[in-house]
């Protein structure tokens, strides 16, 4: 079962995109790639806290990258889609598409949470 209509009315087109029809933002465009500032990311579907800045880091991706997330925030599952067998990340809580796992990211993890930033909602400590 997909979102209900009511979600198309609380976020904006482009991430009602990428939350609940799998879709990806160009890189180097979202509006987190560069942020510095400290805080915790949010779902922007549903609130749900998933990330804090501290974990955040310059990956070259294109996208904002995290080594690490909020225990709990998270679900993951296999994709296949464009050809390639990754690991899609999802919101714990509303099921929202965020993004994809790897596990080339920095120590200590060795994790990377490659996310869009049109799933996210940032809010500065």
């Amino acid at each position: 079962m997909g979102p209900s209509n009511d979600l198309r009315k609380t976020v904006s087109p482009e991430a009602y995109h990428v939350l609940y029809e799998k879709g990806t933002e160009p890189p180097f465009s979202g509006k987190y790639y560069y942020n510095k500032e400290r805080g915790t990311y949010h779902c922007a579907g549903c609130g749900n806290v998933l990330f804090d800045s501290a974990t955040q880091y310059e990956s070259g991706t294109g996208w904002p990258s995290f080594y690490g997330a909020v225990p709990g925030a998270l679900t993951m599952a296999r994709d296949r889609s464009l050809g390639m067998v990754r690991t899609e990340v999802k919101c714990a809580r509303c099921g929202g598409h965020l993004g994809h796992w790897f596990d080339d990211g920095p120590a200590p993890t060795g994790e990377r949470f490659c996310i869009n930033s049109a799933a996210l909602d940032f809010k500065k400590s």
